[in-house]
């Protein structure tokens, strides 16, 4: 191995229970995986072709949401390319909220998988295991065993360039769909604020237009009895602390500074990151944050909002909407339907911006360079190759990102794949039969080969609608910064971001951000946030040049 001793050595002593479960449980991780080919030979650079003549096992691990299957196996698609290609993956899954821990111990012990599916690496690992040998580059490969993505990069050499880092390598894949563009990205505003329209009828309210007005509304769901049970059991607004989606930082905006904690599928990015007339800043330091701070700790003295914001995860977030008497009054998430399933979404209807709210505009891209990486640990780079250029079909990849035809596609007369009509809750059953982690589904792919699903038309017709007229004007494109840059992140950044959400969630929930505050802007310089900034800075600067 490349790696030096003492990062493992400090890794091992906490490595074991996930080495474990990465070994699998038919075989040793130690036992390389080309003991179980049987064709041709597969490290020759030819073609190998599928199927193989015999099994070949290759040992993956990849990051799950939470109501995906443990064993990647059971996924249909799963199924169906094994069947096609022989190929056998012995799936090492880590739910998503520990994938980033558990990934960094298995890097740091040597005893590495096959490959990271969907590997989300950020831009310092990929440098960093790139340039020391853990993960290989993967330009031979895309030349000569993937030719899908091969076409993919001729037609779209900017997608090439989004992959290639500044050392000339890919080592990682693309992955994304590309719905929509700049302020109407289908994810320029993850976070749409809904309510329930039935307890405004019942309480004889209407849509508060301003945040006192919404306040006033929280104040009467938490006192009023609005579903009727006699219980005090109404939850006035929940979400989901630090999340992609569902953060109360959306609410920020109110005070002219919205809060971004989502990473856009890589973590390079410093949340609470926003650029105005072409300054890139740290939203955590600005009046308008600690007046918001400030202001929505009241909302939790009064208890108007779900205190287990800050504790719960997806799938239990997910279940607060579905409770037999309706117990949610707001929430803010990507979709309501995921929340409140198909039978109760008609009563909660989005919440237009409030009046001088500025509405976040996403960081980063719809394409991303978080997709797969092959270690060094693999035997046959140009099988695995090629067995995951099946995936860079555009129909394959389809069925990667929501499920595979006949589960979750049926074709239309012209041959488009359409989402069948009877999914009720598109949210989570996607979560449940989507292999995710690869494939790229371009605009032209939108238009030739796969329909936006119906929610997702109707999303993108509401960003432009609703919430683009207060949409910020700028944001932060995604940057491969340099070497050096990505040192400098991987640095400051970790101490800086985790300190900024642990005092934003303390001063939300027990207050002291006036007698806090001073302090607090005092420990971030010393932690590096200006030399931080100037990273952010110069990258911005760069990319913007380059677009000239």
């Amino acid at each position: 191995m490349n790696r030096k001793m003492s990062i493992v050595l400090s890794a091992l002593l906490f490595a074991s229970v996930v080495l474990t479960a990465c070994s699998g449980s038919n075989a040793s991780n130690n036992t390389p995986a080309a003991t179980n080919a049987a064709s041709g030979d597969a490290s020759s650079g030819d073609t190998t072709g599928f199927p193989l003549k015999e099994k070949l096992t290759l040992k993956a691990v990849a990051k799950r949401p939470a109501l995906a299957p443990s064993d990647f196996n059971d996924f249909e698609l799963a199924k169906r390319m094994e069947s096609e290609t022989n190929v056998h993956v012995d799936w090492t899954t880590i739910v998503d909220t520990d994938y980033d821990q558990k990934k960094n111990l298995l890097l740091a012990s040597g005893d590495l998988p096959d490959m990271f599916y969907g590997a989300a690496f950020t831009d310092t690992e990929l440098l960093h295991y790139g340039q020391d040998g853990t993960i290989i580059p993967l330009n031979d490969l895309i030349d000569k065993h993937m030719p899908n993505l091969k076409a993919l990069f001729e037609k779209r050499p900017d997608i090439k360039a989004l992959v290639t880092a500044p050392d000339g390598n890919i080592y990682s894949l693309p992955v994304g769909e590309e719905l929509g563009s700049g302020q109407e990205d289908i994810g320029a505003n993850p976070d749409f604020l809904y309510i329930n329209s039935d307890w405004l009828k019942n309480l004889g309210l209407e849509m508060p237009k301003t945040l006192e007005e919404y306040h006033n509304v929280l104040k009467a769901f938490e006192d009023r009895d609005p579903n009727k049970n006699g219980k005090k059991d109404e939850i006035p607004l929940s979400f989901i602390n630090a999340y992609w989606t569902g953060d109360i930082g959306y609410l920020f905006g109110a005070f002219g500074e919205p809060d971004k904690t989502y990473q856009p599928g890589n973590n390079t990015y410093s949340e609470h990151l926003n650029v105005k007339d072409g300054k890139v800043y740290y939203a955590a330091l600005q009046p308008g944050y600690k007046e918001a701070v400030k202001y929505f700790h009241t909302w939790f003295e009064e208890g108007l909002v779900d205190i287990e914001s800050f504790t719960h995860n997806d799938a239990q977030y997910l279940a607060k909407g579905k409770t037999q008497d309706e117990t949610l009054g707001s929430f803010l998430w990507w979709d309501h339907t995921d929340v409140v399933g198909g039978e109760r979404d008609d009563h909660y209807p989005i919440v237009p911006p409030f009046k001088d709210l500025v509405v976040k505009w996403n960081n980063g891209s719809a394409i991303g360079r978080g997709g797969t990486v092959i270690t060094e640990a693999n035997k046959n780079p140009e099988v695995t190759a090629e067995w995951l250029d099946k995936l860079y079909d555009s129909v394959t990849a389809a069925e990667v990102h929501w499920g595979p035809i006949g589960t979750w596609f049926e074709k239309d007369a012209n041959g488009l794949l359409v989402q069948k009509k009877d999914i009720e809750n598109p949210g989570e059953f996607r979560r449940t039969v989507a292999l995710g982690g690869a494939g790229v589904i371009t605009g032209e792919d939108f238009e030739k080969v796969v329909a936006p699903e119906p929610r997702a038309k109707q999303r993108m017709d509401d960003i432009k609608n609703i919430f683009v007229p207060q949409m910020e004007k700028e944001h932060f494109p995604l940057i491969f910064f340099t070497d050096q840059e990505l040192q400098t992140i991987d640095r400051l950044k970790p101490e800086i971001q985790t300190y900024t959400n642990k005092m934003r969630a303390q001063w939300l929930m027990d207050g002291g951000v006036d007698e806090e505050w001073d302090k607090y802007t005092a420990d971030l310089k010393k932690m590096g946030i200006e030399d931080l900034m100037k990273v952010y800075q110069d990258g911005y600067d760069r990319y913007m040049q380059a677009q000239k």
